[in-house]
This record gives structure tokens, C-alpha cells and sequence, in this order.
């Protein structure tokens, strides 16, 4: 199989990609596959339950949080009335790269401050197009949210995680019929992306 280096980030990445499936591995896996683990805003009591799939790539979903998140975040989400769960797409490899570094500290609040800051960044991280000057950007932001280059080479070589997170969405995608982003759960119920008027009006409705 042909395969070329994922993440040409300094310090060494040993992540690297096949021609077909990726990413592809060229180091031992490990003995059990890391636990990918849902990234949760809200209160585990909330009545009514919003999984956002969406990609890190993806105009529309910076779009989305730019506007109707900041919106559902203070009216439904930030009042315990919506749990919501943000779940990554990988339609493309510089999003699993900027995914990985969300991911690193494997903590909550950094992964959605992270997040945020990838979206308002966005066009300036993803838009050389060049895989080399995507992951020095990626970094660079990494970096002004507090990782240092000794954790950002761990995390980007981590291929064990890697696999883990694209067998996930893999899974995810199959299970809930995710081919587009973004996408919305609300209650086990696909919607696209909408206005937040109208998102408004179906979680009022599920609310009661």
C-alpha cells in the first residue's frame, strides 16, 4: 500500500496515510483502541438532547457557531434545558488533524473553547490548502490556547487515537445517516442545518 505522511509537523509525526481507508497506521497498534468519549455541554437532566455533527472544515458549521450556537448556548443550553453533545466529521484529513488537537488534554472546556477558536479561525488555519502550512497554523493555535510542542507532537503522532476517532465517526455517520454537515440530533430526530428561529421553535415544542 502507498502510503505518505498524515501530519508533516515538526518534531515528527509517526501518523500516515493509505491509499483508500485512512488514515492507515505505520506503527503498532495498540492492544485495546482508545475510548472516544462524547464532548457534552449542558445538564445531564436536560429534557431534550442535541448532537451536532459537524466538521471543523466545514464554512457552514463556522457559520453555525458564529450565530445560532452562540444563541442555543445562551437561551437552552447554558439554562439546563438542552444537553447538547458535539461529535466530530471527518470528511477530510485537516479535519481528524485539528480534531486530534481539540481532543489532546482531554478535557471538556478546552475541546469547546478549542472548537471555537477553530471556527473563528478557520479561514486563515485551512486556507493555504497546503497539508505542511495547515498543521504549522493548527499548532500555531494549539499554542495560544496553552499546549506546548511536547504535547502537540504526542497528540499528533498518536495513531492508536487517530483510527479510534475515524472508526467513530465511521460508526456515528452509518448509524444516524450523517452526510452533510452540519447535522443535528434533536431526540434522536436528524434535522439540517437551519435558522435559529426555527431551531428555536422545535426545541420549544419538545420542551413543552
Amino acid at each position: 500500500m502507498k502510503r505518505r505522511t498524515l501530519l508533516a509537523a515538526g518534531g515528527g509525526a509517526l501518523v500516515t496515510l493509505g491509499a483508500g481507508h485512512w488514515p492507515s497506521v505505520g506503527i503498532a497498534q495498540e492492544a485495546e483502541a482508545p475510548v472516544i468519549v462524547d464532548m457534552v455541554r449542558g445538564s445531564e437532566d436536560a429534557a431534550v438532547e442535541v448532537i451536532e455533527y459537524a466538521s471543523y472544515t466545514c464554512p457552514h458549521c463556522a457559520t453555525f457557531h458564529a450565530d445560532q450556537y452562540q444563541s442555543l448556548k445562551t437561551n437552552y443550553i447554558d439554562t439546563d434545558r438542552v444537553r447538547f453533545i458535539y461529535r466530530e466529521v471527518y470528511f477530510d484529513r485537516p479535519g481528524l488533524w485539528a480534531s486530534m488537537i481539540a481532543r489532546c488534554p482531554g478535557d471538556q472546556d478546552f475541546f469547546f473553547a478549542f472548537t471555537e477558536l477553530l471556527y473563528q479561525e478557520q479561514r486563515n488555519w485551512l486556507g493555504s490548502g497546503d497539508p505542511a502550512i495547515i498543521v504549522d497554523e493548527l499548532r500555531r493555535l494549539a499554542k495560544t490556547a496553552g499546549l506546548d510542542d511536547a504535547a502537540l507532537d504526542a497528540c499528533l503522532a498518536d495513531a492508536a487515537k487517530a483510527e479510534a476517532l475515524f472508526g467513530w465517526f465511521q460508526e456515528n455517520a452509518e448509524r444516524d445517516g450523517i452526510n452533510s454537515t452540519p447535522s443535528f440530533m434533536i431526540d434522536g430526530e436528524k434535522y439540517s442545518n437551519m435558522a435559529y428561529d426555527d431551531f428555536a421553535a422545535i426545541l420549544d415544542e419538545k420542551l413543552g
